[in-house]
């Protein structure tokens, strides 16, 4: 799909609080989404996907856009994102990979040894393989009526790695970590072969009308700073790099963000790393992360999810708080990480309300 095929007729955007926001413009309120905000916490969400295998929902477009817009019928949400699944990539890549009840995300035959890099398709046509995501993001925006923007993403180059490697979720990643260690040829490889795919795969998301675009390090508290700057950095750096010079000549712009959860130690590294937004987990303290970024991006985040367990009161408190650390510009407030299937609804509603009546306050008395 080229981007020049991007279809026109769209419905006009009507609230571009959290476009704005990601470029560091501003806002008359902070814009808020939630990662996880399709998900099993949801009555509706479970309702949708019960008896249906996950795998199946993800290569199902109307399904993916039902969930993507559930969470935007019950709160007044900013922004959308995509409901799809990292782990979409390897399964581009030629990799078989199910979910498992109670188990989580399970690779049948994950690689073992550097020669196990053959099995992987080596040029792959995302249009192809992933065209069920594009045609999920065409229908969603058309259907989202131009009430928020629609954030497509992906997972990572590491992040990705180490669940082939690992097979599944892990600890310690001590299977992939082994292979940057042992093998940091074939690690880049690898890490090359995903990046290459990620580039593709993202820009084809633009081309099907994704306004914003995440890329989740979720795996970068595993690495210290060496491995991070050297098996990490580089190909996060490479992706948005490439991506944008792509966007460029076709005249587009597409805000991008960054989230490497649990890796605080690369904070000044992101920063400057082509992204315009560093999302941010809950380890960090907001004020901080703004001095040491150095006011060069936009934030977002980072609300502990679990606060939300919190009654409604003391979670405006938190939120109030929140927005102290952070100011209200160039900043997009969310959690540190994903909602959790057991959190109340009503606290995900109170949370947003929150957000929006405090920085409404804040922004008015400045």
């Amino acid at each position: 799909m080229n981007i020049e095929e991007i279809p026109k007729d769209f419905p006009q955007l009507q609230n571009d609080t959290f476009l704005r926001a990601a470029r560091g413009e501003e806002t008359e309120h902070v814009p808020v989404w939630c990662m996880r905000q399709a998900g099993r916490y949801l009555p509706e969400f479970r309702e949708s996907r019960a008896g249906k295998d996950f795998f199946e929902t993800c290569q199902t477009p109307a399904a993916c856009c039902e969930l993507t817009l559930q969470p935007l019928r019950r709160f007044p949400f900013d922004a959308a994102i995509i409901f799809s699944d990292i782990l979409v990539v390897p399964q581009a890549m030629g990799m078989d990979v199910q979910m498992v009840a109670g188990k989580g995300p399970t690779f049948p035959e994950p690689l073992k040894e550097p020669e196990d890099l053959q099995r992987l398709r080596v040029k792959v046509d995302v249009g192809k393989e992933l065209g069920y995501v594009f045609k999920a993001i065409t229908l969603t925006r058309h259907k989202i009526e131009g009430k928020v923007p629609l954030i497509g993403f992906t997972g990572a180059p590491w992040t990705l790695m180490s669940y082939m490697i690992e097979g599944g979720g892990s600890n310690t990643h001590s299977k992939a970590k082994r292979w940057l260690y042992r093998h940091p040829e074939a690690s880049h490889m690898l890490l090359r072969m995903l990046t290459d795919v990620i580039v593709e795969y993202l820009l084809g998301q633009v081309a099907a009308g994704a306004q914003a675009l995440q890329v989740f390090e979720s795996h970068a508290g595993i690495l210290g700073p060496v491995e991070f700057k050297e098996f990490a950095l580089p190909y996060l750096r490479d992706i948005a790099r490439r991506v944008k010079d792509k966007l460029k000549e076709a005249g587009q712009d597409v805000p991008m963000i960054v989230f490497a959860k649990d890796g605080h130690y690369a904070l000044e590294d992101l920063s400057q790393s082509h992204y315009e937004v560093v999302g941010l987990d809950w380890t960090i303290d907001p004020q901080s992360a703004r001095e040491r970024t150095g006011g060069k991006v936009s934030l977002q985040g980072n609300m502990d999810p679990c606060a939300l367990y919190a009654p409604k009161e003391r979670i405006s408190d938190i939120v109030k708080k929140m927005l102290e650390g952070f100011g209200t510009r160039a900043y997009i407030a969310n959690l540190g990480h994903g909602l959790y299937p057991d959190m109340d609804p009503e606290s995900v509603g109170a949370f947003v309300e929150a957000v929006h009546t405090h920085s409404r306050q804040m922004i008015k008395q400045k």
